[in-house]
């Protein structure tokens, strides 16, 4: 009678190395190589902005807008071509970390609070409040990508209609995007006045709390791109393509608040037409509750 191997484990089996190493697609995989490279960019621009360079920032929050783009494209990628993975999805969880946690949460505290407290000293405190509330910012984004990570049916504290599908809080590169579009609208150039960085501060907590609240905000993820659509709809997107392109600053800003603020309004709607009671959900089969989140 043989004997296990004293250093081989229950799972290291030749067949789930051979699955381990089958784990990576190239397509899906180099979005998500493009989301980390657009953040490590971001946080070395951040690092060298300044009064004087302020395009710094500006070119930060660019390139955390890209990485949003990506993070879009890949998992639909994956999912049109059927090369989803467990290795696919923790890699870009991790990489939502570095691009949408620490890139916009050093972006928010140079460009909103560092800048104002060495230009005018007495605002050292705010500085002080400024770090405590961007690392809450991080903190919350990593909290949320974790509750995703092991949550399998999410249910919104807000449901909304049965057919859409809802992320549970807002996801992170949301909260990341109200971020890069807030700097991008003023081109770059850091907040130097007391009024200003304590409505960044607040902005900030905001979606902070958001991030790890139950609100419901809407995924887009019932817009299928294989499927048949009104000829409206291509004019809408080459519409909002053409603002962007010349009007980007505003679009965007605009945008982003815009779905910050639509998680607010569908939780008031909902706390004011029920009056609080809860509702049944509606049940939902194993390949809806993947898309929740």
């Amino acid at each position: 009678m043989s004997l296990p191997h004293p250093m081989r484990r229950k799972d290291d089996h030749p067949a789930e190395r051979r699955r381990m190493r089958r784990g990576l697609y190239i397509l899906p995989s180099f979005f998500t190589a493009l989301n980390i490279a657009a953040g490590y960019y971001a946080i070395a621009q951040v690092l060298q902005g300044s009064v004087a360079e302020a395009w710094h920032f500006d070119y930060a929050a660019k390139a955390i807008g890209v990485a949003i783009v990506a993070d879009g494209l890949d998992g639909r990628i994956a999912r049109l071509t059927g090369t989803t993975s467990d290795f696919g999805r923790e890699l870009d969880s991790l990489a939502d970390v570095i691009t949408f946690g620490v890139a916009p949460a050093i972006l928010a505290w140079m460009w909103g609070f560092r800048v104002l407290s060495e230009t005018w000293p007495p605002h050292v405190l705010l500085g002080r409040a400024g770090a405590i509330a961007t690392f809450l910012f991080l903190i919350a984004g990593a909290a949320r990508l974790a509750r995703f990570n092991i949550q399998r049916n999410p249910q919104p504290s807000n449901p909304g209609r049965p057919e859409r599908k809802y992320f549970v809080g807002m996801p992170i590169p949301a909260g990341a995007g109200v971020i890069c579009a807030t700097v991008h609208f003023n081109e770059g150039g850091p907040l130097t006045h007391g009024w200003e960085s304590s409505l960044w501060l607040a902005l900030v907590l905001a979606a902070a709390f958001l991030m790890v609240s139950t609100w419901r905000f809407y995924s887009f993820k019932d817009i299928h791109l294989h499927a048949r659509h009104s000829f409206r709809l291509i004019i809408l997107i080459c519409g909002l393509f053409a603002l962007g392109w010349f009007f980007s600053r505003y679009l965007l800003f605009v945008l982003a608040l815009a779905y910050m603020l639509s998680g607010v309004l569908a939780r008031l709607g909902y706390v004011i037409g029920r009056g609080g009671a809860q509702p049944v959900p509606a049940p939902t089969s194993g390949a809806e509750a993947s898309e929740l989140r």
